[in-house]
């Protein structure tokens, strides 16, 4: 009995391990992506705010993500690509927004009290982690075993997204946290140690201006990706064809060529379909009589307090 428990649990194990490593990607995505939620908090409420991100990250998997995927795969698998289009543009819209705000484009709503609204920064953050969650689990469903019964299909899918969810939030955490950890290292009594405190407490704010940016290139080619890969599934193929057509023209010069080509096409589509999605919204806004506000915040820069 005990041996076939562990030749199922190491199965499961297997299987996740397999469905997980197609997932890299988006996990790099939605570490790069999540660490901008917590810039301007006090160092205090960003391990708090992590985990109620996290734990919010959890609660999608469980409650919305694996239940929507199983029941849509047994019974409506052609609803599936429509939900990646509209995941896939609304984080286009986010990133579109963001590059707005880097050429000085405001919308009304960002008043800065001092700091930044927890409550909707952390709704902000759980809702752009729906979406890359729902990618990353997606992404390991299509490479499960289609042969497994439903109930170790299930299992594997929740291993993935207990792992997949303790990896990116870990390392967001030890991201956020990392400059208090080189103030402690600047107060050591060793002189290699506080010269390499004293170089980490000076490198962060760089170090978030340049997480910042990735993330929205992050957000920018996954939705992008998404848009254009899903397209395809629903019956319009040339944005699709013209991401491949790159892709071939790049072959040649190597894999890691082609990887970029992609992402930058995946990404130049991401912004257009954004910007798009602004304007709409902003002609909505006004027909409304009102200035709608897209961002989950103020970004304030990290590191202003060390």
């Amino acid at each position: 009995m005990s041996v076939g428990l562990l030749a199922v649990v190491d199965d499961i194990l297997s299987a996740a391990l397999k469905a997980s490593a197609k997932s890299a990607g988006v996990v790099i995505d939605d570490a790069a992506v999540t660490p901008q939620y917590v810039q301007g908090l006090s160092p205090a409420r960003e391990l708090p705010v992590v985990g109620r991100i996290a734990l919010g990250s959890l609660a999608n998997k469980f409650l919305i993500i694996i239940p929507i995927a199983m029941l849509l795969t047994a019974f409506a698998p052609g609803v599936l690509p429509w939900l990646l289009i509209v995941g896939g543009g609304y984080l286009c819209f986010e990133g579109a927004e963001k590059v707005l705000e880097w050429f000085g484009f405001h919308h009304g709503g960002h008043d800065d009290e001092g700091g930044r609204d927890e409550k909707r920064l952390v709704m902000g953050a759980i809702r752009t982690d729906l979406i890359l969650s729902t990618e990353i689990m997606l992404i390991g469903l299509s490479n499960v075993d289609p042969d497994l019964d439903f109930w170790l299909r299930l299992a594997v899918l929740a291993v993935i997204a207990l792992s997949m969810t303790a990896l990116v939030y870990g390392a967001v955490a030890l991201l956020v946290k990392i400059d208090d950890i080189g103030l402690k290292m600047a107060k050591s009594g060793s002189v290699r140690v506080r010269h390499t405190g004293t170089r980490i407490v000076r490198s962060m704010p760089a170090v978030f201006r340049v997480i910042s940016i990735v993330g929205t290139v992050a957000m920018l080619w996954v939705g992008g990706h998404l848009v254009l890969a899903n397209l395809g599934e629903v019956g319009w193929h040339a944005p699709v064809e013209l991401l491949h057509a790159v892709e071939h023209a790049l072959e040649p010069l190597g894999p890691v060529v082609v990887w970029v080509g992609d992402t930058f096409v995946s990404a130049v589509a991401g912004l257009a379909v954004g910007l798009v999605i602004v304007g709409i919204a902003l002609i909505i806004g006004k027909a409304f009589g009102r200035n709608l506000s897209f961002s989950e915040g103020h970004r304030a820069p990290h590191g202003e307090t060390v």
